[in-house]
């Protein structure tokens, strides 16, 4: 059967589906308010938007539930799948930077939805979240990126132990031609893939033969870097520094820029988790850092934060509908605290109290919908309040 002679119904209405809506016109999408219409008793594919959780009634009630991914397995052209917590969008556009020359196209859970993307490309570049992977029952990639698992979206999936079971999906399902680079506490996990383990960077550099001291990001990007390096070296035995080193990282990730006093900010408003956030302070665990917190945690355990930057020289600065929460934890492990509730005090507050020598840094370990339309918007918010501040 021809891939867009399939008879299916999509569950959503957003990004994903509309996109499966133009390659399936036939198709029927349903959100919660079309439930009362839903057959719970029909036996068609039901591709499920990844945002939809494995409680929804919809999915609860439905024989077929397919993600995407298998939808498009018998015409998926080779293919490399990026997934863990954080650094998935930079190490896939640091693999299609690298592989674009052998006409490769990324896309998935950023830029073009799968559904879009080009059938006639060599290679599929995917991000790929654990919420598609959760719906998916066949599909594999040829090469799967693994980055580090720290807990995260625990809501949908209800506990961390399947939000990693998702992560390692598929490794079940990949065969013995296919590769895959995964984080060391992983190794017994059982596949027939040809695993490749890491605990960090330089155990990859080893692997590979990188010179470390050639590429030219620091930690968290390093990581990215040279993981996309492994795709170009495995599949076409090539490393090239220059290449890699001409890649620009997108804005709010970790970004450096200086106020007009010559003072070091770092904009890291992607940071919307723990872990995110703890990669990244990691190149400034030296420096005196005014460290802004705070937002829409989801209800995530922010213990291992405090855990990690107890012993750092910096000052925290609450903001966001968690402040409270942030300010307690800082009392609890006696580490400096202003209370602020929105962005603008705690820029005030840091530029009165950083000195030549400190770096501001916004990376709040929380989503931004509290306060602002998107973490891009936050951190835009953020260098205009930086750019604001006076010379005196």
């Amino acid at each position: 059967m021809k891939i867009d002679n399939k008879k299916i119904r999509i569950l959503g209405k957003g990004i994903t589906a509309l996109a499966l809506k133009d390659k399936f016109p036939n198709a029927v999408l349903y959100d919660d308010k079309d439930f009362d219409t839903y057959d719970k008793n029909s036996d068609e594919l039901t591709v499920v938007s990844p945002g939809i959780p494995p409680y929804n009634q919809m999915v609860l009630n439905s024989n077929n539930v397919i993600s995407d991914y298998d939808l498009f397995q018998e015409i998926m052209p080779f293919s490399i799948w990026i997934s863990g917590t954080n650094g998935k969008t930079t190490t896939t556009q640091m693999c299609q930077h690298l592989l674009n020359e052998y006409d490769s196209v990324c896309g998935g859970n950023i830029g073009i939805p799968l559904s879009h993307l080009d059938e006639n490309k060599k290679i599929w570049i995917l991000e790929t979240s654990s919420f598609t992977l959760h719906y998916t029952h066949k599909s594999k990639p040829n090469i799967y990126l693994l980055l580090p698992i720290t807990e995260d979206h625990i809501t949908w999936h209800g506990s961390f132990e399947e939000y990693k079971n998702a992560k390692l999906k598929p490794l079940e399902l990949m065969n013995e031609n296919d590769v895959a680079i995964i984080p060391s506490e992983f190794k017994d996990f059982k596949t027939d893939a040809h695993v490749i383990t890491y605990n960090n960077s330089d155990e990859l550099c080893n692997h590979f033969g990188f010179e470390k001291s050639k590429i030219n990001f620091k930690e968290p990007f390093l990581l990215d870097a040279i993981l996309a390096m492994a795709t170009r070296k495995i599949i076409f035995d090539e490393i090239n520094y220059d290449l890699i080193n001409q890649f620009k990282i997108d804005k709010h990730k970790v970004e450096e820029f200086f106020d007009k006093k010559n003072r070091l900010w770092i904009d890291d408003s992607k940071a919307t988790n723990v872990d995110a956030t703890i990669n990244g302070l990691t190149p400034y665990r030296k420096d005196n850092l005014h460290l802004i917190l705070g937002g829409d945690d989801k209800g995530a355990n922010l213990r291992p934060l405090f855990e990690n930057i107890k012993e750092l020289d910096l000052t925290v600065y609450a903001i966001g509908s968690n402040t409270d929460k942030i300010v307690d934890y800082c009392k609890e492990y006696s580490i400096n605290v202003e209370k602020c509730d929105f962005l603008n005090i705690a820029v005030e507050k840091i530029n009165n109290n950083m000195n030549k020598k400190s770096i501001g840094i916004l990376s709040p370990a929380a989503a931004s919908l509290d306060q602002f339309k998107s973490y891009a918007h936050r951190g835009d918010e953020f260098k205009n309040l930086v750019n604001s501040l006076s010379l005196n």
